[in-house]
């Protein structure tokens, strides 16, 4: 009865706390460790109590040497003193595996049992919130390859864990659409912005120059400083022409035919409050079955390497040119970008059409 008494007023503090026994195995978790780690187990081996991603169904002394969070456990119950560790582990949730860090104190109670609290809790719960955040935005990606039937390939790396950028690919009326805006900053913020820019995009819209006019006037209903801004390209694909516009967009849309590589500019303001009533227009080009289209962000072209040079719109342009489908460009360009600069230092985006 004193016993559950106890367990009682343990599960309900708001410090994440484990017991564990002298083999290593969690006896007791109360409601807030469970909600950093929600596994559903109140206890069983710590690799799946934790959701720890590597070997969690063989977790133990021999099958985990070097696991930092069995080490505190082990040497606080062989020198019977309290023990302080800074952990690192890989846990899986929601399907998603990614690393993260904690304060954990662990505290010997006597009769091989030992009882950890962890100290940051908040911190642990940051960080899973950033990967739930992070898992969101993957979901927010194109999720096919067809669209209006045109094949399509993109590449999307964003230099933190939630990036800036945004490429969408869909249908209306039969064409294949390609959208892609970069928001200012990094980071959540980033995130946060592009996520807006997602939902506010009219993709019921035939005109780029109106889809991107009506998200400007979405945009200045946040009322958001002038540090706030979103550069768009968007393009609809018909039979034979191409209708694109541009907001802000410093990045040619690159179009391969069989008489090189044009690259297509126009010149409007970005998605800002920077201007009242701002005007956004659009222009056609027309192509032939086998060319290419490319849609980029300036990560790609201002990627730097460590002599300070340049990727440029000319480094993406070789790569057009000996590239000859959109799903092998992209491939190139990922490779190209990767051995040119091995620390990306802004969100890299890219889209590539077959016409």
């Amino acid at each position: 009865m004193i016993e559950k008494f106890y367990r009682r007023i343990i599960d309900g503090v708001p410090t994440a706390v484990i017991v564990v026994d002298s083999n290593l195995k969690a006896v007791f978790t109360n409601t807030a460790f469970r909600a950093l780690f929600p596994s559903g187990l109140i206890k069983g081996n710590l690799g799946k109590v934790t959701c720890c991603s590597s070997s969690a169904a063989r977790c133990g002394r021999d099958s985990c040497r070097g696991c930092s969070l069995l080490d505190a456990f082990d040497d606080a119950l062989c020198s019977n003193m309290r023990v302080s560790r800074r952990i690192y582990q890989k846990v899986c949730t929601d399907g998603f595996t990614h690393d993260v860090t904690y304060s954990l104190t662990v505290t010997p109670l006597g009769g091989g049992l030992c009882m950890g609290t962890i100290d940051d809790a908040y911190e642990l719960e940051i960080a899973q919130e950033l990967q739930t955040a992070k898992n969101i935005q993957q979901r927010l990606l194109p999720a096919g390859n067809w669209a209006g039937g045109k094949r399509y390939s993109y590449m999307y790396i964003p230099c933190r864990d939630i990036g800036g950028d945004l490429p969408d690919v869909y249908a209306v009326d039969g064409s294949a659409c390609g959208v892609i805006a970069d928001v200012s900053g990094k980071g959540i913020s980033a995130g946060m912005l592009s996520a807006f820019v997602k939902a506010a995009y009219d993709k019921t819209e035939k005109s780029p120059a109106k889809a991107i006019g009506n998200l400007a006037a979405k945009f200045s209903e946040l009322n958001l400083d002038e540090r706030n801004y979103v550069t768009v390209a968007a393009v609809r694909i018909d039979d034979d022409a191409i209708t694109y516009s541009m907001a802000g967009h410093n990045v040619p849309i690159l179009l391969k035919t069989g008489a090189g590589i044009t690259r297509i500019m126009l010149n409007s303001p970005p998605v800002s409050n920077w201007f009242e009533n701002p005007s956004y227009f659009e222009d056609v080009i027309h192509y032939q079955k086998g060319d290419i289209l490319v849609l980029l962000t300036d990560g790609v072209t201002e990627c730097k390497n460590g002599r300070g040079e340049m990727f440029g719109a000319d480094g993406a342009i070789k790569t057009l040119s000996v590239s000859r489908t959109a799903e092998e460009f992209i491939k190139n360009l990922e490779d190209n970008l990767k051995a040119f600069c091995r620390d990306l230092n802004d969100d890299i985006t890219a889209i590539a059409f077959d016409l």
